[in-house]
């Protein structure tokens, strides 16, 4: 009978409450953790979330003195759907600029995007730790240096009459305008880009790689492997899951060329080839307060990215089976 009675206990239904007594104890236990949530939710709210009413934008001809306040001026200005994106996809201007952003975007993931893994792969290789910390300082300072900064450093080099330039003339050969010719200012972009940031790039490599097991480079050294076998069959596939997740994320930032960058570096000689996105927007937005189109074209590099970002971890997860979701 005892048996019977606990049959059915077991198959008795649960109460349909037992899943939210449940949640409620599992709040209640951590309530400390959960109420030291509440300034970055805050956060997220204000800062996150209330600004998005602000992309209705996009769809109004925006006046700013209209209403009271910028939310009473959103509201009262007039609605005219899409028609803010089919101007902008008639431009020349956005054409250029959509067209600039993406080839200095691909240059910048084909020739800088492999350089922290090689770097993270060779000063791993370094046994001497002051030498090896001496290079991760060094490479990691330009990281640390403005844009302007770095204008300033690479025109004392590349400028007119920077050192380059002086020194071909000194051997008959004419000089090269990096930062007005159309040809080469692209490449004066990925090449600073790459001297500023691929250092500071390395740090999250550098940090896979110390967190694999050493027992594994133990047993292939018993096994007689050298240091490249090592690298190429331990170190680097440990680091595919990190490649792989980078990889997701700078493709969603396809359409973010490196705003600080150009603004401080270009200039209209070289719109041709400089003009990216972001400099567009600024340009129509404060240079000539159009705040619904340079909103509508915010909006349009927003959902492109988002595109980006779900296509690169489709790929990823197809190709390599990793993904970050």
């Amino acid at each position: 009978m005892s048996a019977d009675k606990t049959a059915l206990a077991v198959k008795a239904p649960k109460s349909k409450f037992a899943g939210t007594q449940i949640i409620g104890s599992y709040f209640y236990k951590h309530i400390d953790l959960y109420v030291m949530l509440i300034p970055g939710l805050l956060w997220v709210v204000i800062f996150k979330f209330i600004p998005l009413y602000g992309l209705t934008i996009a769809f109004k001809n925006f006046q700013l003195f209209l209403g009271d306040g910028i939310a009473d001026a959103i509201y009262k200005s007039q609605w005219v759907g899409l028609a803010h994106f089919e101007s902008l996809f008639i431009s020349p201007d956005f054409g250029r600029a959509l067209r600039n952003t993406v080839l200095i975007s691909v240059y910048k993931i084909i020739f800088l995007f492999p350089l922290p893994v090689l770097l993270a792969l060779l000063l791993n290789e370094l046994r001497s730790a002051i030498f090896k910390k001496s290079i991760q300082t060094f490479i990691y300072l330009p990281h640390f240096l403005s844009w302007i900064v770095v204008f300033g450093v690479f025109y004392v080099f590349m400028g007119n009459e920077g050192m380059i330039n002086q020194l071909l003339g000194a051997l008959g050969l004419p000089p090269v305008m990096f930062f007005t010719d159309n040809a080469v200012f692209r490449s004066v972009l990925v090449i600073s880009d790459g001297w500023k940031e691929v250092g500071w790039g390395t740090i999250i490599y550098l940090a896979t790689i110390a967190s694999i097991d050493t027992e594994q480079y133990e047993a292939a050294e018993m096994d007689g492997a050298g240091r490249f076998i090592k690298m190429f069959y331990i170190t680097l596939p440990a680091m595919i899951p990190i490649i792989s997740l980078m990889l997701i994320l700078r493709l969603g930032n396809m359409l973010e060329a490196g705003f600080g960058q150009v603004l401080a570096m270009y200039n209209p000689a070289v719109y041709e080839s400089a003009d990216i996105i972001q400099t567009y927007v600024y340009r129509i937005g404060l240079g000539q307060m159009n705040f619904s189109q340079a909103t509508a074209l915010g909006l349009f590099e927003s959902v492109i990215g988002l595109f980006l970002v779900v296509s690169g971890n489709y790929l990823c997860r197809a190709l390599v089976g990793r993904s970050i979701w």
